[in-house]
């Protein structure tokens, strides 16, 4: 079943890049935050490192002074987040979940069936926000578009 506006984020293990990998619960990390976090289909793929990851970057301070914190999950082992991260220069504070199993994607029911592209399973496109870990707000796209989980458009969506 899809996580909708209202559920509580699941808490599975994960690992999280902000310079260096570490593990966690993701519960533990989205506990106390307001947080946008986003999903693309792959760590160095066209459209998530030429337009979405980049999109955040460029708007993370707007984020940060909302007091939203931003996040990106990608179905990617934590070495190719990491490398994506130095190669894309995201900045301190800009948090990257490496979900190389894909237990995260799955637990939320945004899973997407990559294998006629040789990808495998991978993370829909989407952007959530939520405060608490409890969701407020899914944003999720059709097939190969790149428009309700834009960073522009979460900051539009989000009012405070």
């Amino acid at each position: 079943m899809r996580i909708q506006s209202g559920d509580t984020l699941p808490d599975v293990p994960i690992k999280i890049i902000d310079g260096d990998i570490r593990p966690a619960q993701t519960g533990a990390v989205f506990a106390g935050r307001n947080m946008v976090m986003f999903g693309v289909p792959g760590a160095f793929t066209p459209t998530c490192s030429n337009r979405h990851l980049p999109g955040y970057i460029a708007h993370f301070s707007e984020f940060r002074t909302r007091g939203i914190d931003v996040i990106c999950l990608a179905v990617n082992d934590a070495y190719v987040m990491q490398a994506w991260a130095a190669a894309q220069q995201v900045p301190p504070g800009l948090l990257m979940l490496a979900d190389g199993n894909a237990s995260f994607t799955r637990a939320l029911g945004l899973e997407l069936d990559g294998t006629d592209f040789g990808m495998g399973l991978r993370t829909r496109r989407f952007a959530l926000y939520a405060e608490d870990g409890v969701v407020r707000q899914l944003h999720l796209e059709a097939p190969g578009e790149l428009r309700v989980s834009s960073a522009e458009a979460m900051l539009a969506a989000i009012t405070r």
